[in-house]
């Protein structure tokens, strides 16, 4: 089978696409036939060497790609009972270790990093889901807001954004969206209530919009201190990369550690198949042209998920 891998860090140039020997699945372990495997910062990290340079992983000769992917079960190894081949997946893995990752025709999962495709489901646009709309439900569990209270989401024109704003209405929240400025039609369609030019200073013009700020806030944009100001006396802030401010004025500041949750992916995935919050794919490449799909995530602009489709 066709895999992308890693053998050297550096830019796009460094990216290939081996063959490498289809993986039988172990015990507790599915075999999943890749439809579509999403493009996202993480790989850009495992290109560039970051997760090595910083401790997150030791070095390897080889390491392989991707997070998310959706497809079809081709096998399973002994133990699992939830998959049987023919069922149609969802999944995640965020291991740093491995020399293979979704970015292949096939990858090995652990049965628990899997949820069901709901029926009639695009599995492409699926492939969109896994990691973005995680990050996105996480991060509102652990500001932990009740219904009404306000919510400022930083990058909102992102994946992890848009997601955001979506199941935050869907939790009764109101939202204040700060994005680009021909983005805000997109950003309100989501469920913004209020919206702010990222040309603007954000934290007296948030405040303007919501007098003693917002009761928490969700920083994709990863302004950090920038943004961390717009957060009432109280409220908390939640980081996506590790860059939450030093704590003060009571506000809980939150460094999200984003995990695997197969049954969270399982609610978001029916979340999506009756049409509760967007899948949206930005391009599509078949997986040989996986350094054209890094050089588009780099140059940006782009709304929705590059997906490779091997």
């Amino acid at each position: 089978m066709r895999a992308a891998v890693v053998r050297e860090f550096g830019g796009p140039e460094v990216l290939e696409v081996v063959e490498v020997p289809t993986p039988a699945p172990g015990p507790g372990e599915v075999l999943v036939a890749v439809a579509g495997a999403s493009v996202n910062f993480a790989d850009v990290m495992v290109r560039a060497g970051m997760n090595v340079q910083y401790g997150a992983t030791g070095a390897r000769e080889q390491f392989g790609l991707g997070s998310d992917v959706a497809g079809t079960v081709a096998a399973v190894g002994t133990g699992v009972t939830r998959f049987a081949a023919g069922h149609t997946v969802v999944g995640t893995q965020e291991r740093l270790d491995r020399s293979l990752g979704t970015q292949a025709q096939y990858v090995v999962l652990q049965d628990w990093e899997l949820a069901p495709a709901p029926a009639g489901i695009d599995l492409v646009e699926l492939a969109t889901l896994g990691l973005n709309a995680t990050t996105a439900d996480q991060a509102l569990d652990a500001l932990a807001l009740t219904h009404g209270q306000w919510l400022l989401v930083t990058g909102a024109a992102g994946a992890v954004g848009l997601f955001a704003i979506e199941l935050a209405r869907l939790r009764g929240l109101r939202v204040v969206a700060q994005a680009g400025p021909g983005d805000e039609k997109l950003v309100r369609t989501a469920g913004a209530d209020l919206f702010v030019s990222r040309h603007e200073d954000l934290v007296p013009a948030v405040r303007r919009l919501v007098p003693g700020g917002v009761h928490g806030a969700i920083d994709a944009a990863n302004l950090a201190a920038g943004a961390a100001d717009a957060v009432r006396h109280g409220g908390a802030f939640v980081s996506l990369l590790n860059s939450a401010p030093m704590a003060r004025r009571q506000v809980r500041m939150i460094n999200l550690a984003w995990h695997t949750d197969a049954e969270r992916l399982a609610k978001l995935a029916a979340y999506a198949g009756t049409g509760l919050i967007s899948l949206r794919v930005a391009k599509t490449y078949p997986l040989e042209q996986i350094r054209d799909a890094h050089e588009t995530l780099a140059a940006g602009g782009h709304r929705g998920r590059i997906v490779l489709i091997p």
